[in-house]
């Protein structure tokens, strides 16, 4: 067995968990500020979708450049600039002011760069994994968001005291920076920049275009990846619009949580931890366990089915019982998540990761707003665990005759040791 931990790989992992503190908190800050000043679903889940559009069109854009140039050096500049505009986000926030179109304008450009960075990062990420330890990786990869997500009930507290979301971005702005700085010192060479360097000096748009095209065809040629493509949009588009509507429903519905003497938002931050547990220990399973291979399918069919059952229904569930489905649904998540990733990446060859990234990113971003923007709306005139209910219903249907349907294409690539 190859060794995992080598220099590069501790690297990224350390940089990785340094802006990820940053961003889940400065996530959490940014959409209750805007649902505190607006009071209104519909301009909440409005906002959410204008940070996520631009995650339909820059990663296809991005793909076909990135796998001509440096995706280490995309790393580390995006991570510098985000810490540049979280800066400015402090310094605004600190004079007390805001202004609902202006803090759209900043959240599209956020999203851009996290477009970009997402394909960024997961096409290089695989190159710094030895052979024979994807899943061991991306159960790692998979603890970072949960070990970082435990830094949001600190962030309400944070917000609830001080009034101001302006330290929490002051805090993001320098973890950004921090983390780029450790990006820096990766010493990977990056292969797929020397076999393309001829061609890089002639890199124009019409190569661009025949890199795009190339990728799309890529994308149709292999039919299991275009099923997993098409499912995730669908279940992208359905937990969009389940995860827009639950802090809502708790702001909204107070009278329900009567009888528990805490604040609502905190009480949700409370369950949702339990979400956040469920990651942490699903990723400590995959890290110390390796799924049979011939069962892997089954396995990840089964977790898609459970977390849709669960999900339809759990807002309906007392407290305790919630909180134990969201840890449930954390465990399966991670599991969906390490499944899909680290057969996908290992599948795809390094020179046309970029693509398959982009456009991946692009179609279960689309799903996914859609599902934002869609459940906003119905917030506004139905009660907010019907809308959840429904959206759900739509994925079982989505497994049932997608996934299952298709089973041989996706067992292909699901099915190997990776």
């Amino acid at each position: 067995m190859n060794k995992l931990w080598t220099r590069d790989f501790k690297i990224i992992t350390i940089g990785s968990i340094i802006s990820m503190l940053g961003n889940s908190i400065a996530g959490f800050a940014i959409g209750l500020l805007v649902l505190d000043y607006t009071e209104s679903t519909l301009l909440f889940s409005l906002f959410m979708v204008i940070y996520n559009m631009p995650k339909i069109v820059a990663p296809l854009f991005a793909g076909p450049y990135l796998d001509r140039f440096s995706r280490k050096k995309v790393i580390y500049n995006l991570d510098f600039l985000s810490s540049g505009i979280f800066f400015l986000m402090y310094l605004l926030l600190r004079a007390e002011w805001f202004n609902y179109p202006v803090f759209l304008v900043i959240v599209l450009i956020i999203g851009t760069i996290d477009g970009i960075y997402s394909v960024a990062y997961e096409s290089f990420y695989p190159n710094l994994v030895s052979k024979g330890n994807f899943s061991k990786a991306y159960s790692i990869s998979s603890m970072i968001y949960p070990l970082a997500a435990f830094m949001v009930p600190v962030a309400s507290f944070i917000y609830t005291q001080t009034g101001s979301a302006a330290p929490l971005f002051a805090f993001n702005a320098v973890t950004f920076f921090v983390a780029a700085v450790f990006e820096t010192k990766i010493g990977y060479t990056e292969k797929h920049i020397a076999e393309t360097a001829d061609q890089n000096k002639g890199f124009s748009m019409i190569s661009y275009k025949t890199d795009f095209r190339e990728g799309i065809q890529y994308m149709k040629q292999e039919k299991g990846l275009t099923i997993i493509t098409i499912y995730f949009c669908i279940t992208m588009f359905a937990s969009g619009g389940v995860h827009i509507l639950q802090l809502p429903f708790f702001k909204n519905n107070p009278e329900l949580f009567s009888n528990i003497p805490i604040n609502v938002v905190t009480l949700y931050t409370i369950i949702s931890s339990f979400g956040v547990l469920g990651r942490l220990a699903g990723g400590f399973i995959h890290y110390k366990y390796k799924y049979p291979v011939a069962k892997k399918f089954l396995i990840a069919i089964t977790v898609y089915t459970t977390i849709s059952v669960l999900e339809a229904f759990h807002l309906y569930f007392p407290v305790p019982i919630m909180m134990f489905t969201f840890f449930i649904i954390g465990i399966m998540g991670v599991t969906s998540f390490n499944i899909r990733i680290s057969a996908t990446q290992s599948y795809v060859p390094d020179e046309r990761r970029g693509r398959f990234n982009g456009t991946f990113q692009m179609i279960v971003s689309a799903g996914n707003i859609l599902g934002q923007l869609l459940a906003g709306v119905l917030g506004e005139i139905y009660p907010e665990r019907n809308i959840i209910t429904m959206f759900m219903a739509i994925n079982l249907l989505a497994i049932i005759f997608i996934m299952y349907n298709k089973r041989e294409e996706v067992k292909k690539i699901y099915n190997r040791r990776v």
